[in-house]
C-alpha cells in the first residue's frame, strides 16, 4: 500500500495532476452538470481499481488513508483536470459515518460493495418541510420486531434514481423531542412502495429528486448510532458536506473563468473591472486562508465546530458573488435565450446558476449565521 502522506504536498499535487491527467478518459471531460450513473461508472470503477476512489478513508479500510491536506489537494486536481463528479454520497459521507459510528458487521457489508461500485446510494435528510430545520422531519419509521417500517416523503434527493441504496432519517419516537425521537437507517431502494419522481432544476437539469416511501422495510441491523440516536449522527454528517463545502475550489474556478471571459472581451484592463476582480481575488484569497486554516485544524485532531459553518457562508457566498461578475462581464451575451451561454469556449450560465444552490442545501446561510450567533457570539436563541 503506498503511503502517500510519506511525500511532500508538492510531489503529491504533480502525481495526482498526472494522474489523473492520464487515466481519465477525454470524453468524460468538461461536463456542466452531474452525470447519470452509467455515465460516470467506467471513470469509477477506473479509480476503484487504482485505489484511488476513497482518498480520505483510512487504508485498512481500502481508501488511500490521505491527510485532509492532501485530500484537498486531491479534489482541487480533480476538478482542474475536468474530470466528471461522480455519484459520491457513499464515498463523502456515509462511508465517513461507517467508519466512524457503524458496526463491524455494517462496515464489513457495506464498505467493499461501495467501494467497487456495486451499491451506489443517495441521502434521505430533507423534506418539504424539514429543509434547513432538519429536526422537523416527519418521515416516521415504526418499529416491529426486528424490522422498520416507513412511510413518508424525501425531497432534494441528488440521483435517487440511479440509487441502489438510501441512507435516511425517520421519526421512530414522535413523543420525544424534535432531535431526541431520530433514527439514521440504510435501506434498498429496489423494493416495493417506493417511487422516485425527478426535479428539473433551475439549470435545465435533473439532478434532484423526490422521494415517496410507502411501507418500505428496513432492518434493524442496518441502524446507525442506535434507536434514536440518529441526530447525533447527522450533526456528525452535516459536519463532513460544510467543511468541504468551504473548499475555494469553486470560486478559484470561476474566478479562473471571469478572467477568460474578460480577456476575450478585451476589458480585463478595464480599471473599472480590474478594481471589482482584484476585490474578489482578494475574497478567494481569504477563502483559501480560512480554509487551510480549519484544514490544519484538523490534522491537528480538531473536530467540527461552528468553524464549519463559517467556511460554508464563506465558500457559497464568495462563489455567488465571482459568477455574478462573470455574467456582468459577458455583457450583452448573458442576455440569450437558453440554459447554455458561450463566450468563447466558457459557458457563463452554468456556474451562475449552479451557484444558487450550495447556499441553501446543507443547512441555508440563514441556519449557519444563527449556529454562529448562538455557539460563537453566544447569544441567545430569541
Amino acid at each position: 500500500m503506498q503511503n502517500w502522506n510519506g511525500l511532500t504536498d508538492d510531489e503529491f499535487r504533480v502525481q495526482a495532476a498526472h494522474s489523473f491527467a492520464a487515466w481519465c478518459p477525454s470524453e468524460l471531460k468538461g461536463f456542466t452538470h452531474r452525470q447519470r450513473w452509467q455515465v460516470v461508472k467506467p471513470w469509477f470503477l477506473i479509480l476503484s481499481g487504482r485505489g484511488w476512489i476513497a482518498p480520505g478513508w483510512p487504508s485498512e479500510y481500502g481508501g488511500m488513508g490521505l491527510s485532509p491536506a492532501k485530500h484537498m489537494i486531491y479534489i482541487e486536481e480533480y476538478e482542474k483536470c475536468g474530470a466528471p463528479r461522480l455519484l459520491d454520497q457513499a464515498l463523502t459521507n456515509l462511508g465517513p459515518i461507517l467508519i466512524a459510528r457503524g458496526t463491524d458487521g455494517q462496515r464489513n457489508e457495506y464498505l467493499p460493495r461501495i467501494l467497487r461500485g456495486e451499491s451506489v446510494w443517495c441521502q434521505g435528510y430533507s423534506e418539504p418541510n424539514a429543509g434547513s430545520d432538519l429536526a422537523g422531519l416527519r418521515t416516521e419509521g415504526r418499529v416491529e420486531g426486528e424490522t422498520i417500517i416507513i412511510n413518508g416523503h424525501k425531497i432534494w434527493t441528488s440521483m435517487a434514481f440511479d440509487a441502489t441504496h438510501m441512507f435516511a432519517l425517520v421519526r421512530t419516537d414522535k413523543a420525544a423531542k424534535k432531535q431526541a425521537g431520530i433514527t439514521f437507517v440504510m435501506f434498498e431502494m429496489d423494493q416495493p412502495g417506493i417511487e422516485v419522481r425527478a426535479i428539473r432544476d433551475i439549470a435545465g437539469s435533473e439532478e434532484f429528486c423526490e422521494v415517496f416511501l410507502s411501507d418500505v422495510h428496513a432492518n434493524m441491523r442496518d441502524v446507525v448510532g442506535g434507536l434514536n440516536g440518529g441526530w447525533n449522527i447527522a450533526k456528525t454528517l452535516l459536519g463532513f458536506e460544510r467543511v468541504w463545502a468551504g473548499s475555494p475550489r469553486q470560486s478559484l474556478v470561476a474566478l479562473g473563468m471571469l478572467e477568460r471571459v474578460a480577456r476575450q472581451m478585451g476589458i480585463f484592463d478595464d480599471a473599472v473591472f480590474q478594481d471589482k476582480f482584484v476585490q474578489l481575488t482578494f475574497d478567494v484569497s481569504d477563502l483559501a486562508a480560512t480554509y487551510g486554516r480549519s484544514v490544519r485544524m484538523l490534522e491537528a485532531g480538531g473536530g467540527f465546530g461552528y468553524e464549519a459553518s463559517l467556511l460554508k457562508i464563506i465558500a457559497t457566498e464568495t462563489c455567488q458573488r465571482v459568477t455574478e461578475l462573470l455574467l456582468e462581464t459577458a455583457q450583452e451575451a448573458s442576455a440569450m435565450e437558453g440554459r447554455q451561454v458561450l463566450v468563447g469556449d466558457v459557458d457563463v450560465l452554468a456556474p451562475f446558476l449552479e451557484s444558487r444552490a450550495p447556499t441553501i442545501y446543507g443547512g441555508s446561510s440563514q441556519i449557519q449565521r444563527n449556529i454562529l450567533a448562538k455557539h460563537a457570539l453566544g447569544l441567545p436563541d430569541r
